[in-house]
């Protein structure tokens, strides 16, 4: 992975201004006459890579991929998975939309209901929205305290740590576009009859919170950019350029994970067995 990738990656150990990310960064595509044509075809390519490394995953079944999407509504999160996971093997691919808590759920501790849908042994499993809508929400709308949402941070991190020390990989995307793009997408949801159904009255609620919903990503960012589950944020604004960075870090994680075929059997011989 180059630097231009990297330099997406929330530094360790430093407080985090959503307001140094640009929303609308192509990186280095932004130069060329046929920059998104470019960024297209090699999001093609990363995206293959993954095919053909989840395969391995699969087989081998030692380890699992968890991918977390987080980020403002009509941030992108369903977008990135139609179109960056679109070659992937739906039954080695799990993905987990958490809406608010069910009466059962929030008779437990918050955690719970994470847990339970952490990939197995051999999957991807894709969060859209995850347990950080319980350090973001439950802020903005005054549900927890300060001092619990530290204890929630802890916790969170100890989660986390505890699933890499099993095998399991976590990535964590926030997906960043800017109030104006915002606006745009909601409306386009108005006045496409194929995606009005996706518009919820209630996103024009949370959008009067937006710059709480900023100060309180910024914070949870900040606490739980661990060493074993770093935070990458990734500008949204441009479809294609925000697919393209996801799918060359999932890419470059799958190969970092270097998962392999099983051996075969022991004692088998192909050379001997007779198919009739």
């Amino acid at each position: 992975m180059d630097d231009s990738i990297r330099k997406y990656r929330v530094p360790k150990n430093e407080p985090v201004r959503l307001s140094d990310y640009r929303t609308d960064d192509t990186g280095e595509f932004a130069s060329l006459p046929d920059g998104r044509e470019q960024a297209e075809r090699m999001s093609e390519e990363f995206q293959q890579k993954i095919e053909r490394l989840q395969e391995r995953l699969y087989a081998e079944s030692k380890q699992a991929l968890l991918i977390i999407l987080q980020g403002m509504d009509a941030g992108g999160k369903d977008g990135t998975i139609k179109h960056v996971m679109s070659s992937v093997n739906p039954q080695g691919c799990s993905v987990v939309s958490f809406k608010a808590p069910t009466p059962l759920e929030r008779a437990h501790d918050f955690l719970w209901r994470i847990h339970n849908a952490v990939p197995q042994r051999g999957m991807i499993g894709i969060f859209n929205r995850s347990h950080y809508e319980d350090v973001l929400v439950t802020r903005v709308h005054g549900d927890i305290d300060e001092d619990e949402a530290k204890r929630r941070f802890r916790q969170i991190n100890d989660f986390e740590q505890g699933l890499t020390e099993n095998g399991v990989t976590i990535l964590k995307f926030f997906l960043h576009i800017s109030r104006e793009e915002q606006k745009k997408r909601l409306e386009a949801r108005l006045d496409d009859p194929q995606k009005i159904w996706k518009f919820n009255p209630q996103d024009l609620a949370e959008r009067k919170h937006w710059r709480e919903y900023r100060r309180m990503y910024e914070d949870a960012i900040a606490h739980t950019n661990s060493p074993y589950a770093r935070w990458w944020i990734v500008p949204g604004d441009a479809k294609w350029y925000r697919n393209y960075l996801i799918a060359a870090i999932i890419a470059h994680t799958l190969k970092k994970m270097d998962p392999q075929f099983p051996p075969p059997p022991e004692g088998l011989d192909p050379a001997r067995i007779v198919i009739e």
